[in-house]
């Protein structure tokens, strides 16, 4: 799959408006404060990396970017749409066609191979199924998997089976894809490919890609850094 025709039959990024989001949590009768009136734009393209202490937030706000979760307060417009105007099913047809998810821990269903785990998002999205493992298959191929299409996770390496959650992450052609911590659980050197991995295929694709990690190695190589700090985002120098 070359560059040119992924980019061709993918659909532009999203344009991504966050206004005055605030997300509280109620615990112990206590109210938390978790984010606190941030106000954000990204391109469509644009390639983010988010930093930021443990419990500052950071997959909280990628949580309701990604409409797993609802804001307390506030707005998330893609492409100028407020997201959560939505009613459920809609909301769940947009998260299935619009946004990819890649988490530190790939979540993949054990009793599946891999080129199932890949198709099921272009399943439950309504393709045929011929046409969703065809698509499954080029990206298995594309990160390097194609000898491990009928592999379990369990057969697979940590590297190998993060490699099949970037696939089924963009087996939708998503405009937006969230990465939360997504070689936190991998040894360096393995991190390090699939990282590069991941920075080639969004290459690729054109989304809006926003990744959260600990590592500021990896987020110094983002063109564009944001510190989560006290419910708010900061701006890094490049």
């Amino acid at each position: 799959m070359s560059s040119s025709s992924a980019t061709a039959s993918s659909p532009a990024g999203v344009q991504v408006q966050v206004e005055d989001l605030h997300k509280r949590f109620v615990k112990g009768g206590q109210t938390l404060h978790v984010l606190q009136g941030i106000d954000l734009s990204l391109a469509p393209g644009e390639m983010v990396a988010i930093v930021g202490q443990s419990g500052s937030g950071k997959s909280t706000f990628l949580h309701v970017l990604g409409t797993l979760d609802r804001p307390s307060q506030g707005a998330v417009r893609f492409d100028g749409q407020d997201v959560f105007q939505r009613g459920g099913a809609a909301l769940d047809a947009l998260r299935n066609r619009r946004i990819g998810f890649i988490f530190q821990f790939h979540h993949l269903l054990p009793d599946q191979d891999a080129l199932h785990n890949v198709m099921i998002p272009s399943l439950i999205g309504g393709e045929p199924p011929e046409r969703a493992q065809e698509r499954a298959h080029q990206l298995l191929e594309r990160v390097g998997l194609g000898g491990r299409l009928r592999h379990r996770p369990g057969e697979l390496s940590g590297g190998e089976q993060q490699r099949v959650a970037i696939a089924r992450a963009l087996v939708r052609r998503p405009g937006l894809l969230l990465a939360d911590e997504p070689t936190g659980n991998l040894d360096p050197d393995t991190a390090a490919d699939v990282f590069d991995m991941l920075l080639e295929l969004n290459a690729e694709s054109g989304a809006t890609l926003m990744v959260v990690t600990h590592s500021l190695e990896l987020a110094a190589r983002f063109p564009r850094r944001l510190r989560l700090v006290h419910g708010r985002f900061q701006e890094l120098d490049a």
